[in-house]
């Protein structure tokens, strides 16, 4: 099984910055696609940012040339470095990793997997 867990998220005043973490553990082989995702309160949850395998990244109009996803395939880690702060970006932030690992049997699984979700705060 995989287990994906978030850290880095916290208090900062509008204009600072924070780096999400979001790293995957157990038998991972590999994660193909990356997301960062957030939710505040009474609205739904969005995309801020995806990476896939091949290099390619989009995101959310909202933060692009603010935020930065990256990845460390080796440590099968995400990033999200986030500049230039606003309090509007406060919200419960999600990261979500779908790759594969090696199932007991060795043979390839594939898991989704969302991690717990981490709190960022931006005072004005």
């Amino acid at each position: 099984q995989v287990q994906v867990v978030e850290s880095g998220g916290g208090l900062a005043q509008a204009g600072g910055s924070l780096r999400l973490s979001c790293a995957a553990s157990g038998d991972v082989g590999g994660v193909n696609t990356a997301g960062w995702y957030r939710q505040a309160p009474g609205n739904q949850r969005e995309m801020v940012a995806s990476s896939r395998i091949d290099g390619s990244t989009n995101y959310a109009a909202s933060v692009k040339g603010r935020f930065t996803i990256s990845r460390d395939n080796d440590k099968n880690t995400i990033y999200l470095q986030m500049n230039s702060l606003k309090p509007e970006d406060t919200a419960v932030y999600y990261c979500n990793l779908v790759g594969y690992y090696y199932g007991t049997d060795g043979y390839r699984k594939l898991f989704d997997t969302w991690g717990q979700g981490t709190q960022v705060t931006v005072s004005s």
